[in-house]
C-alpha cells in the first residue's frame, strides 16, 4: 500500500522525504524482513498469552518420546504469528496491484484459514470431553476431515495452475538463439553487455530443468501433440499434486520444537534469491534462465515469510513457548510451493524441500511396509523405530535440538546445491 501510495503521489508531483526508498526492491526487502521480526516479536508475546490465558494448549500423545509430557498445555495455533507477520508488511511494502502478490496473499490467507479451522475443532473436541468428564485422547478425526484439508489443497493448485495459465499479467521469456524467429512471437530485445540480444515469450507453461544445458521444459511435451489442446488441464494436476505434497510434507515436519519454522526460512531465503534474479533480466540472461517480468515483486513476499519465521522461532525454539498447528503448518507448505510454481523451479523441489520430502516417505515406508508384513506374515514389522523420521532419531536418543539443527544443515545445504544447480549444466 506505501508502494502503491508513494507511486501515486511521485505521478502527482508531491514529494516527501525518503520517498524514493519505494522504488528499490532491495530497500523494501530489508524493511519487509524487519518489520515482520518486529510484529513476530511484539504481537507473538500478545497473541501466546491471549492463547494461554484461553487454555488453547496442545495435547500432547503418549509416545514414549523424551520430554513430551512437558509440552503438555503448551499454547498452539501460533501459525496467526506467521500468517500476521507475512501479510502486513507485504500490504504495506509490496505492489499490491501485481498478481503474484494478490495470488501469495490468498494462498498464505486461505491455507491459514484451513489450518485454522482444523486447529479450532481440535481444541472443541478437548474442551468437551473434559465438560463431559472423559479422558481425552488426541486423535486424529478430531480436526478436519482428511477430504477436507486436501480440497482445500487443491483449490489452492487450481488457484496457481489457472494464474499462471491464462493471467495476461503472467509471462515468461526464454533466450532465443535460433535462426528464425517463430511467427507472432513476442519478444523482447534488450541490449545485455553491449551485445543485443532476444527473449521470446513461451506461450506454454514451461519450467527449469536441472543439470541440462537448454534446460527450459515446456509442459506440453509431456502429451501427444493431437491432445495438446488439454495441456492446461495436466498443469492444473501437476500443480494441485506437488502443492498438496509439499503442504502435508511441511504439516508431517512440524513434530518437534522449531523443525519445521527453521526449514522453511531457509527454503523461503533460496525462493527469494530465485524470485529476484529471475524478475532481473540480466540475472536471467547470466544464469540462463526464464525470465518472468514483475516477478522481483515476490521479493518483498519472501523477505516478510523469512523474517515470520525467523521472529516466530523466538518463541517455538526449544523448549517451545509456542507450537504453530496446523495454521502454521499446511500455510507454510502450501505457500512453498505455490512460489517455486511461480518462479518456474518447482522440478527443485525435491532439492531445496528434501527434508519435507524425506519425512513424508518415511512416514508412507513405514505405514505401507507395516501393512505388507501383517498381510504377508500375520505380524506388523517397522522400518523405523518411528515415523516422522525425526520420531525414530529422537529413540536413538538424540536430544531433539541436535535433530532440529542438523535438519537445519542439512536443509541449507541443499538450498545452496538447488542454486548452483542453475550454472552446473
Amino acid at each position: 500500500m506505501l508502494k502503491n501510495l508513494f507511486d501515486w503521489l511521485n505521478n502527482n508531483g508531491i514529494k516527501f522525504p525518503g520517498d524514493n526508498l519505494f522504488q528499490f526492491i532491495t530497500s523494501r526487502v530489508m524493511l519487509a524482513v524487519v518489520l515482520s521480526l518486529l510484529i513476530s516479536a511484539v504481537f507473538g508475546k500478545k497473541l501466546i498469552n491471549y492463547l494461554r490465558k484461553k487454555q488453547v494448549g496442545e495435547t500432547v500423545r503418549d509416545l514414549g518420546l523424551a520430554g513430551e509430557q512437558e509440552k503438555k498445555g503448551t499454547p498452539t495455533m501460533g501459525g496467526l504469528i506467521i500468517i500476521v507477520a507475512i501479510v502486513v508488511p507485504t500490504l504495506l511494502l509490496a505492489d499490491v496491484s501485481k498478481v503474484y502478490i494478490l495470488l501469495m496473499l490468498f494462498a498464505t490467507v486461505w491455507m491459514g484459514l484451513i489450518g485454522f479451522i482444523d486447529d479450532y475443532l481440535k481444541i472443541r473436541a478437548k474442551r468437551l470431553a473434559q465438560q463431559q468428564g472423559i479422558n481425552y485422547k488426541k486423535g486424529d478425526k478430531d480436526g478436519l476431515a482428511g477430504w477436507f484439508k486436501i480440497l482445500g489443497q487443491v483449490v489452492l493448485g487450481v488457484a496457481v495452475a489457472t494464474t499462471l495459465m491464462f493471467n495476461d499479467s503472467v509471462s515468461a521469456y526464454r533466450e532465443f538463439t535460433g535462426t528464425r524467429l517463430p511467427a507472432n512471437a513476442e519478444v523482447k530485445k534488450p541490449k545485455l553487455n553491449g551485445k543485443e540480444k532476444i527473449f521470446i515469450k513461451a506461450d506454454e507453461p514451461v519450467t527449469t530443468i536441472p543439470f541440462v544445458k537448454s534446460h527450459e521444459f515446456n509442459y506440453a511435451k509431456l502429451l501427444p501433440k493431437a491432445i495438446r489442446g488439454i495441456t492446461w488441464l495436466l498443469y492444473v494436476l501437476i500443480v494441485v499434486f506437488i502443492v498438496t505434497a509439499v503442504s502435508n510434507g511441511a504439516n508431517i515436519t512440524d513434530g518437534i520444537d522449531g523443525l519445521a519454522t527453521g526449514v522453511s526460512a531457509v527454503i523461503g531465503i533460496g525462493l527469494g534469491i530465485f524470485a529476484y534474479a529471475s524478475g532481473d533480466i540480466r540475472f536471467a540472461d547470466y544464469l540462463n534462465i526464464l525470465y518472468i517480468p514483475g516477478i522481483g515483486e515476490l521479493s518483498i513476499f519472501i523477505a516478510a515469510l523469512v523474517g515470520a519465521c525467523i521472529g516466530f522461532l523466538w518463541y517455538n525454539s526449544y523448549p517451545a513457548q509456542v507450537f504453530m498447528g496446523d495454521t502454521g503448518s499446511l500455510m507454510l507448505g502450501g505457500v512453498i510451493a505455490s512460489l517455486a510454481f511461480l518462479v518456474r523451479k518447482e522440478l527443485l523441489i525435491p532439492i531445496f524441500c528434501a527434508v519435507f520430502l524425506v519425512e513424508v516417505l518415511s512416514v508412507t515406508l513405514q505405514v505401507s511396509y507395516f501393512k505388507y508384513t501383517k498381510k504377508k506374515y500375520g505380524e506388523g514389522r517397522r522400518i523405523f523405530l518411528m515415523s516422522p523420521l525425526h520420531h525414530h532419531y529422537q529413540k536413538l536418543g538424540f536430544h531433539e535440538s541436535k535433530i532440529v539443527t542438523r535438519f537445519w544443515i542439512i536443509t541449507i545445504l541443499c538450498v545452496v546445491f538447488a542454486i548452483v544447480t542453475l550454472k552446473i549444466r
